[in-house]
């Protein structure tokens, strides 16, 4: 039989929701559409899906067998139409940047000024990423590549082209008493709250906080925050401190943060994320612009 992947999609959804009424909403279409279109897709398969007595809704046993296939089958079928709307940006000299905010930076602006140079016809969109994002957008083609920092929690598949090594500073409170300081090292900030995210994944909270700490010192956690602004202001108020990539400092200021080097800690790379094998003309001019970006950077800090 064939399998329809618009009603697998509604499956997907109404498994995710655990609920009818809020998958229905999700997806644009009233509760008894919904509900009839999962009716057909159990009846073209033979089997109830959804155990529709349960609250919130789960999957049958059945259903639980058929998921995960069926969301493979999803996925491949979204990769295999962005492969083509990436070919069509290809022909048109379209090609989709990701970043994350706090990766902006002088690396940025070098790689775009020298790829517009070389590549005038090139059209950059740029687009913002989460952590969670740096490596599944470039994988499932959302964006064509992207600018990533660690941690990098799967990099199957993919091709990461280092640009720079970044120093890495404290954000501290300007009446901290390591505030003036040229530099820090990390036992000095032992104790210290540090801030940190629940929309990311603990790998990436643990590795900006460098937890652990050669002390073997407990790193405390601060307040949750899930912007760079919103980081600011709560290092700014005294509430905690925070690690983060020395091109922050380029892209962000303000009056009660002073950024201070940390000095015994190893460097962020910061990378060009792009797919294995990709053979678009467009991503090797954007290699090519890495290259030379790393070169000059390179040149830079020999001198």
């Amino acid at each position: 039989m064939d399998l329809n992947l618009h009603l697998v999609r509604y499956l997907a959804a109404v498994v995710d929701e655990g609920h009818f009424g809020r998958a229905a909403a999700k997806l644009f279409v009233s509760g008894p559409a919904l509900s009839k279109q999962i009716r057909t897709l159990e009846r073209k398969l033979g089997a109830e899906l959804v155990d529709r007595s349960a609250h919130p809704v789960v999957p049958t046993e059945a259903g639980r067998r058929f998921l995960p296939e069926a969301r493979a089958a999803l996925a491949a079928a979204d990769r295999a139409v962005a492969a083509i709307e990436a070919y069509r940006r290809d022909l048109h000299g379209v090609l989709r940047l990701g970043f994350m905010s706090a990766a902006t930076g002088t690396h940025t602006r070098r790689i775009l000024d020298l790829l517009q140079r070389g590549a005038p016809a090139v059209t950059v969109q740029l687009m913002q990423l989460a952590w969670h994002e740096q490596a599944t957008a470039v994988r499932d083609r959302t964006v064509d590549a992207a600018l990533v920092r660690p941690p990098i929690a799967d990099a199957d598949g993919l091709q990461l082209d280092p640009i720079r090594r970044e120093p890495r500073v404290v954000a501290l409170p300007v009446d901290h008493p390591l505030a003036a300081r040229a530099s820090v090292v990390l036992a000095e900030l032992d104790g210290e709250p540090h801030v940190t995210d629940d929309r990311s994944d603990e790998q990436w909270v643990r590795w900006w906080a460098c937890d652990p700490r050669p002390s073997g010192e407990p790193v405390r956690y601060g307040p949750t925050v899930h912007t760079m602004d919103e980081l600011l202001e709560v290092v700014a108020r005294g509430e905690a401190i925070a690690i983060t990539g020395g091109s922050v400092v380029d892209s962000y200021r303000h009056p009660g943060v002073v950024f201070v080097p940390v000095v015994d800690v190893e460097p962020c790379p910061v990378s060009l994320c792009t797919r294995d094998g990709e053979q678009s003309a467009l991503i090797a001019a954007l290699r090519s612009t890495t290259r030379a970006v790393r070169e000059a950077f390179a040149a830079t800090t020999e001198a």
